[in-house]
């Protein structure tokens, strides 16, 4: 009887099909963070033209995305986090792209609208389902000029630290 502990060098035969299984494996590279880049604003950009054609497609250009590899888990319960793009929208506004995937529902879009808070020290993420929710949201923002109204007790709103220049522009109104 074999030894559970110690496994034999190669429990297989060399030409079986879970050999050439494993060699496809090992020649199979997982997409580098330039790559992982590029698919998160191809994948915001399609999903902005398909699902908002009339807003956020016409405002909003392929260029306009900045990719962001995926990131591991930081061990406290965080990540991992997954590919995403950003695009700035000016004024403190920036939509958030990320692919969802989950054995439940396969892929799924998760737009967010990051709105800056009327104090100055947090935001608000929405995430967008529809060109509607998107547009019922931005006639309630409309009076406070892209503002979110500040509460405390809202779920969504998060406090920041002060923010670095990210290409040329800062997150929050100085």
């Amino acid at each position: 009887m074999p030894d559970t502990l110690t496994s034999p060098a190669r429990a297989y035969a060399a030409d079986s099909p879970l050999a050439h299984l494993l060699d496809m494996a090992q020649a199979f590279d997982a997409p580098d963070a330039d790559e992982q880049r590029e698919d998160a604003v191809t994948t915001a950009a399609h999903h902005v033209y398909t699902a908002y054609p009339d807003t956020l497609a016409t405002v909003v250009d392929a260029l306009d995305w900045q990719g962001h590899p995926a990131l591991p888990g930081t061990g406290t319960g965080a990540g991992p986090f997954e590919p995403s793009a950003v695009a700035w929208l000016d004024g403190g506004l920036w939509l958030h792209h990320t692919l969802r995937i989950s054995e439940d529902d396969g892929a799924r879009d998760v737009l967010t609208l990051i709105v800056p808070c009327t104090c100055g020290h947090g935001y608000t993420d929405i995430v967008l389902d529809t060109e509607d929710v998107l547009m019922e949201l931005l006639a309630e923002l409309r009076p406070t000029h892209g503002l979110s109204l500040h509460d405390d007790r809202t779920p969504g709103w998060r406090s920041v630290q002060s923010l670095p220049p990210l290409g040329g522009h800062r997150g929050l109104p100085e």
